[in-house]
């Protein structure tokens, strides 16, 4: 019985996790990190030597700071400044509540639009660098997705050999 706990946690966390790719008022990565506590807890970190935890905590690490710089390079790669990337930022984390079907996509192309409009930019202008946060916001999902997954595949792979 505990040991069906201890699996139904691991694998809540892992969609937790996942879902947090997408929509990143949920923990995501750090989710998926905790589920090998929850593992330990529940049956033993015996598999995890340090290897496992150095490989694991890189990936984390990696994911945090990507996670904003993709956002960022979609902003920049298309003239945006600062304070866009900024708003654009605080976009992706309000817009899903304001919108709640499409803010993730509203949210951080309004926030960059705002930020150039308010520096002077031209609308034309903001808009592009509006699409570049959606872009940048697209990107970063995809990299979080690939990486939270070899995780994952990482975290199998150990228990099972």
């Amino acid at each position: 019985m505990i040991a069906v706990l201890g699996w139904i946690l691991v694998i809540a966390l892992f969609v937790i996790g996942m879902a947090g790719a997408v929509y990143p008022v949920l923990p995501g990565v750090l989710a998926i990190y905790f589920a090998f506590f929850v593992y330990g807890w529940f049956f033993s970190f015996e598999p995890f030597g340090w290897f496992f935890w150095i490989i694991q905590t890189l990936i984390v690490v990696v994911l945090l700071v990507a996670d904003y710089a993709v956002g960022a390079w979609g902003v920049k790669k298309f003239g945006g400044s600062k304070l866009s990337v900024w708003l654009s930022t605080i976009g992706i984390i309000v817009g899903p509540f304001v919108i709640p079907a499409f803010g993730l996509i509203i949210g951080p192309l309004l926030g960059a639009m705002i930020g150039e409009l308010i520096k002077g930019e031209s609308l034309a202008k903001a808009f592009k660098v509006g699409v570049g946060s959606v872009v940048g916001l697209f990107s970063s999902i995809v990299v979080k997705v690939i990486l939270q997954l070899a995780m994952i595949i990482v975290f199998i792979i150990w228990i099972i050999v």
